[in-house]
């Protein structure tokens, strides 16, 4: 992956400036009394939450079994049920749970890297699959996924991007359509969320004893574990996890992707710019990125930021787009622009409000669609994989760049007004949490040329990107082709 600097500012800095079958076989049909079993696999954090709602009923699945590689987890949530005087079978081997011909449905709220694998497995095992964002790790794995779903017309596989199920996008694509504040000129989407360090250690470190760490692993190396919390702080480490961008940013580049048109494929060109600044600690992935996606007619740019908004002070406020959103979307369009539920005009006045609810209802679309037999478009794996594929992309640019002070960026973006601007706005942040020095430390990733039919980067650097995204998987936990 070593490249020459004049190679690398040739090809990638000079490009800114453009910026109804039969049921198979082995599918359990769903009872006369309509129930549907579910078993839940990772649960923790979002799984936790799955798992208590499926214990209630909540949402038109029952829990019947929960399986996760930490059998503390297991054994917590094995407890849950007994105090609700609910019987639910344990596991701790996904691949076990998937032999029980009772389960009707999981919900996969995994580590990212295990998503595609279990849900392609599911899948195999006929079973309906709810599977977390980002549905993948890597774009190979995610079209994997596609390609199993619609080999498997009679069971349901969702994608977990609530937003989906939220009518109130649907009026705003509507409204923007009307054509009432202009014709669009950028979809933007923002992850501005306070991440802290996630320490130091000066060893390996041991997972916990009653974690069976080679499940956990799956398709990657059984790398010696380099984090003071083994749960969660994954999403900052390249093998299991892909930073906020693809760990929150799935939800907002769903949405900023939808209101283009929802593409049926990924754009042909990608560009990112970031760096892991303010904090020294085990992390590997960006806490400050920007991305430009090169859709046409009319381009997409993502903005991640981990820091708060001034002073390196995490009990402070974050920075707010426009002074209205941290976490979300804003549809910018000739006379105004949208921003989550509120449209506005030129001047910042208030023209039109959509009642959002952010997709409560989107468990139960799952458990619905089971029932009706048919899943929308909108919900369905090829939505998840390409939104997943928005955060792959970028960090495919981003591992791939190299450290260049922001007076070059400046200079090689000049042609690209939106992503000058952006990156402007990036540049003031850090200064106002005082990290002037790591304005030379700045990332700039090559612009990275990909076929949409194949998924496939071409072009200069694509060798580098392909084996990025391609990954290493273990024979225990390939991935089959569909």
């Amino acid at each position: 992956m070593k490249t020459s600097r004049r190679r690398f500012l040739q090809g990638s800095l000079a490009g800114a400036a453009g910026l109804a079958a039969p049921m198979s076989t082995w599918a359990r049909p769903i009872g006369a009394n309509d129930r549907i079993n579910v078993a839940v696999i990772g649960a923790r954090g979002q799984g936790g939450g799955h798992y208590n709602d499926a214990l209630r009923n909540a949402h038109g699945g029952q829990a019947m079994a929960v399986c996760d590689a930490d059998m503390a987890v297991v054994n917590q949530r094995k407890a849950d049920a007994d105090k609700a005087s609910i019987k639910v079978e344990t596991y701790q081997d996904y691949r076990k749970l998937l032999e029980n011909k009772d389960v009707d449905a999981v919900i996969i709220a995994t580590p990212n890297h295990l998503h595609s694998l279990i849900a392609i497995a599911a899948l195999q095992a006929g079973k309906h699959v709810y599977v977390e964002k980002p549905v993948s790790h890597n774009i190979h794995e995610g079209r994997l996924l596609v390609q199993h779903a619609a080999k498997h017309p009679d069971l349901i596989c969702q994608h977990g991007m609530q937003r989906r199920s939220d009518a109130a996008w649907v009026q705003i694509m509507e409204f923007v359509k009307s054509g009432a504040i202009g014709k669009p000129v950028v979809s933007r989407g923002f992850c501005y969320k306070k991440r802290e360090s996630i320490g130091k250690v000066s060893g390996p470190q041991q997972p916990p004893s009653t974690l069976d760490y080679n499940l956990w692993c799956g398709p990657r190396e059984m790398e010696p574990v380099h984090r003071k919390q083994f749960h969660y702080d994954w999403h900052w480490q390249w093998p299991w996890g892909n930073g906020d961008i693809g760990n929150q940013g799935p939800h907002q580049l769903d949405v900023a992707r939808w209101v283009l048109g929802d593409p049926a494929a990924n754009p042909e060109r990608v560009i990112s710019i970031g760096g892991r600044f303010g904090i020294d600690d085990d992390a590997t992935t960006a806490n400050t990125q920007i991305a430009f996606y090169d859709f046409k007619p009319i381009p997409m740019i993502f903005e991640v930021r981990g820091l708060p908004q001034a002073d390196m002070n995490f009990r402070g406020r974050m920075d707010r787009y426009k002074g209205v959103v941290d976490i979300g979307n804003v549809l910018e369009c000739e006379g105004g622009y949208v921003a989550e539920g509120k449209a506005y005009d030129k001047a910042g006045k208030e023209v039109a409000k959509f009642n959002k609810n952010d997709g409560a209802g989107h468990r139960r679309h799952f458990f619905d669609a089971i029932r009706k037999g048919k899943l929308e478009d909108t919900h369905n794996a090829l939505t998840g994989h390409l939104a997943a594929s928005l955060a792959h992309m970028a960090n495919h640019s981003y591992r791939l760049g190299k450290v260049t002070p922001s007076e070059q960026i400046r200079e090689h973006l000049k042609g690209n007004a939106l992503f000058t601007e952006t990156f402007e706005r990036m540049l003031t942040h850090l200064k106002d949490n005082k990290l002037e020095a790591d304005l030379s430390k700045i990332v700039i990733g090559p612009m990275l040329q990909l076929d949409p039919a194949s998924e496939k980067y071409t072009g200069e650097f694509a060798a580098e990107a392909n084996a990025l995204d391609m990954e290493v998987y273990r024979k225990e936990f390939s991935i089959p082709t569909a």
